[in-house]
């Protein structure tokens, strides 16, 4: 059996996915280390958001490993839950529970999956409201607040799980192009304090101020990954360099 190097928390190896006749994706090999921050971005249906949502089985992966923090992702309960234990996720549409309050949605999860006292759960979902800067919204619902305020709440959310690695799926596409830059400044404050990150995003902006690496998909493969300068000024290949003219001309 492989030994994991321990520099990787997440190593995903000739990983592949089916969806009925659909080959997905397609002997997918990524080495994450701590701290690292990623982009993932390519067309749509190129794979991204499969992807990243094998790594902690929102999606099952029929061929290949994964491992997360050195415990191998299979249909083992226990090594799953201790893979979502190590794992935030954001996704695009923000899936709070609309009938409980900010704080409730935050301590939620604390209290009944890590079994957290009521108190506790409450003062470390403050301190992470304080950190997306929204603490004065704990007591209302969700659908009180902006699109934007809604996703740094899912994102504060997800720290209450104290995660040591956190995956983006595109988690400002549906967002007012106003709201966006609220987000990604969280996502940047993230990043600096070495968070672990795995972001699908098209927001171009972000992967040269925040990625160490730039992955680029099409048709369920990892074409290219590079650091951001040579992803941008030197694309190695032509459907990479398509894919990028078009993005950054609108």
């Amino acid at each position: 059996m492989d030994v994991m190097n321990k520099d990787y928390v997440i190593e995903i190896k000739k990983m592949n996915k089916w969806y009925g006749e659909f080959h997905a994706l397609k002997d997918i090999n990524l080495k994450v280390e701590k701290g690292e921050k990623i982009v993932i971005c390519g067309p749509s249906g190129s794979g991204k958001s499969t992807m990243i949502r094998c790594i902690n089985h929102l999606e099952e992966h029929q061929k290949g490993q994964i491992t997360v923090a050195g415990v191998p992702l299979n249909d083992n309960i226990k090594n799953i839950q201790a893979i979502r234990d190590e794992v935030g996720m954001c996704f695009q549409h923000f899936n709070l529970f609309p009938h409980l309050t900010v704080l409730d949605n935050c301590t939620l999860a604390p209290i009944w999956v890590k079994k957290m006292p009521k108190s506790e759960a409450e003062e470390i979902a403050m301190q992470y409201l304080e950190r997306v800067k929204i603490p004065h919204q704990a007591l209302k619902f969700p659908g009180q607040l902006s699109g934007g305020q809604q996703q740094r709440v899912a994102i504060a959310r997800s720290l209450c799980m104290n995660p040591n690695v956190m995956l983006f799926d595109e988690p400002t596409s549906a967002l007012d192009p106003e709201m966006v830059r609220e987000v990604l400044d969280v996502m940047v404050e993230l990043a600096e304090g070495g968070m672990t990150m795995l972001c699908v995003t098209h927001e171009m902006g972000f992967a040269k101020e925040v990625a160490d690496r730039v992955i680029f998909m099409d048709a369920g493969e990892i074409i290219e990954q590079n650091t951001p300068a040579e992803f941008f000024n030197t694309p190695q290949f032509d459907r990479t360099k398509q894919f990028l003219d078009q993005i950054l001309s609108h």
